[in-house]
Order: C-alpha cells, then sequence, then structure tokens
C-alpha cells in the first residue's frame, strides 16, 4: 500500500512540475510575442485546457469503440502549440525579437482554441455502453423523458404472399316431401 502511495506521489509531483514549466514557457512565448497582462496568463490556460478536453474526449469515444479521429487532430494541435512554446523558449527564439508569423500565431490561438473546445463539447456523443446505459442514473433519466418505444412494423417485401379465398360452397338442394 505504501508503496502504491509512493509511486503515485512521485507521478504527481513530476507531473506539477512539468505542468508548471510548461505553463511558464506559454506564459513567455505569449508575453514575448505581444500578450501582455492577464492575456499571457490565459494562454497556457487555453492550450492545457484543449489538451486536457480533447484527451478526455478521444477516450470517451475510445471507450465505446468509435473512432476519435477529430479529438485527437485537437489533442495533436494543442500538443503542437505547447511543445512549441516549449522548444521556442529553450533558447532557440530571440524573445526580444519575436517574429511576426508567430506574432500572428499566437495572436490567432484564442479562435483555434474556441474552434476546437466548441467541437469538443458540442459534438454529440455516440453510442452508450452496457454498463452506462443500466447505471442508475441512466435509469432516472429514463424516468424524466421516456423516449418512444419502436415499433416492428414490417415492410411490403417482407409479408406473406395473398393467398386467394377458397370459393363459396354452393347450397346444397334439400330435397321437397
Amino acid at each position: 500500500m505504501r508503496a502504491h502511495l509512493a509511486r503515485v506521489d512521485a507521478v504527481v509531483v513530476q507531473a506539477v512540475i512539468a505542468g508548471a514549466l510548461s505553463f511558464s514557457h506559454l506564459h513567455d512565448l505569449a508575453a514575448a510575442a505581444g500578450q501582455g497582462g492577464w492575456k499571457a496568463w490565459a494562454y497556457p490556460v487555453s492550450v492545457d485546457l484543449l489538451l486536457v478536453a480533447a484527451w478526455r474526449r478521444m477516450r470517451q469515444l475510445q471507450r465505446t469503440g468509435q473512432a476519435a479521429g477529430s479529438p485527437r487532430l485537437w489533442f495533436l494541435v494543442a500538443l503542437a502549440a505547447s511543445l512549441g512554446a516549449n522548444v521556442a523558449t529553450a533558447g532557440l527564439l530571440d524573445l526580444d525579437q519575436v517574429p511576426a508569423s508567430l506574432r500572428v500565431v499566437v495572436a490567432g490561438w484564442p479562435a483555434v482554441a474556441f474552434f476546437g473546445g466548441t467541437l469538443l463539447a458540442h459534438t454529440p456523443h455516440g453510442r452508450e455502453t452496457p454498463a452506462l446505459r443500466d447505471s442508475p442514473t441512466a435509469a432516472a433519466h429514463e424516468q424524466q423523458d421516456p423516449a418512444p418505444a419502436a415499433v416492428d412494423v414490417p415492410g411490403p417485401e417482407e409479408l406473406p404472399a395473398p393467398t386467394p379465398d377458397p370459393a363459396p360452397a354452393e347450397p346444397e338442394a334439400v330435397p321437397t316431401p
């Protein structure tokens, strides 16, 4: 039990350190690209939230066996933004002389992140897994908003061929006394 806690603690500490460094690199790059004050602090939050939202949506779709192409694309976009900032601030870029193209990319990021986040949040969820369908919350939802029962009506090609009606029998002649 203690070994498990030590391992989890080490992972959490490592994740916090990596997150803080990445956050700092994104902030520094945004500030160098002309986004001062609160805006420079908002960039790392935007990039990291898109990264987390895309990862979460990708995992949800994979659990249901569906393709996760769109969330994977947004994950890669956010990852590229994060890695790009980390590499750019590692001395490869003079932060006092940021190229105009990078200023354009940084200034355009909010629109890209908003679009990606909106698509991730408002894309309909696919099939439910049986575990989700049988959960208490799903049962409560069904009671509140019952769906109409499906009726299985055969199509014309599924109906049996009509059979001719039997000919009416002729009334028998009754003998007269």
